[in-house]
């Protein structure tokens, strides 16, 4: 694991974060010598959750005509 102070950090970071993704190799990031944050890789299996697109596909369930306006006695079912 390589180690980078924040200072060098944030004047690469752009070009590192492509190092991590190439190489997927982990960076730790220190302030004054002490480790503070990582940067690693994501696994396939992690990029899969941040799909957001059908996450809650299967989820809902539709009850009666979704279209159609309400009867009046069903105001009173909502109050």
């Amino acid at each position: 694991m390589e180690k980078i102070s924040i200072s060098k950090f944030k004047a690469t970071c752009l070009s590192l974060v492509e190092h991590v993704k190439k190489t997927g190799q982990t960076i730790i990031i220190t302030k004054r010598g002490e480790p503070i944050a990582q940067v690693s890789p994501l696994s396939s299996k992690d990029h899969e959750d941040t799909d957001s697109f059908g996450c809650m596909s299967g989820t809902a369930k539709q009850i009666g005509d979704i279209v159609a306006p309400l009867e009046t006695e069903d105001w009173e079912e909502l109050g």
